[in-house]
């Protein structure tokens, strides 16, 4: 895992950006995907098995498109995480909003600081209702998630499935007029 010296103390963003995707971070992808067993809900484990699984999973899933826009969260020029705004809808004006960190860029503010900027970027692209969910087992994402100013609405029952076991969610939900959180985010780079 590369230093993360953009990142200085425990809250500060330091140098972090967030830009699409390229197909030349594939190694940085395959490092980041192997860096914490729990990324595996995120990354597929071949990922981080090799540069080809990575470019694959960069140009098939990590899109910057239409209907998704995928960002690295960047710090120094390698990425260390991802934000995400999927299944997005101008009809109804939703979007599904995800985040995942390197295991050595926890802590420090970068999801919730990526997850401000990436629905900044959807209200002003015209949608109303930003959606996400996280296991009930995973508080630190819910911190995330609260802190970025989406409000818990419910737990769906037994709605993930890894491996053999089945977990609850906890669905959260920020909307165009929900007051703004007091958290700053991250500059999307030119």
């Amino acid at each position: 895992m590369p230093e993360l010296s953009g990142v200085t103390e425990r809250g500060e963003t330091g140098d972090a950006v967030l830009r699409p995707w390229a197909r030349e971070d594939a190694a940085d992808l395959a490092l980041v995907a192997g860096s914490a067993p729990d990324l595996a809900t995120q990354i597929p484990p071949e990922v981080s098995a090799g540069r080809a699984a990575a470019d694959e999973h960069i140009r098939t899933v990590l899109r910057f498109e239409d209907d998704e826009r995928n960002w690295a969260i960047v710090i120094d020029g390698v990425p260390v995480g991802n934000v995400g705004v999927t299944g997005i809808e101008f009809r109804h004006g939703t979007a599904w909003m995800s985040y995942w960190l390197a295991a050595g860029a926890r802590g420090r503010g970068l999801a919730t600081a990526a997850l401000v900027s990436a629905s900044a970027w959807a209200f002003d692209a015209g949608l109303y209702r930003l959606e996400l969910g996280h296991r009930v087992n995973n508080p630190a994402s819910c911190r995330v998630a609260t802190a970025a100013g989406f409000l818990p609405e419910g737990i769906e029952r037994r709605k993930l499935r890894y491996g053999d076991q089945r977990f609850d969610v906890e669905t959260h939900a920020r909307l165009a007029e929900d007051p703004w959180p007091r958290v700053s985010g991250l500059p999307f780079a030119e």
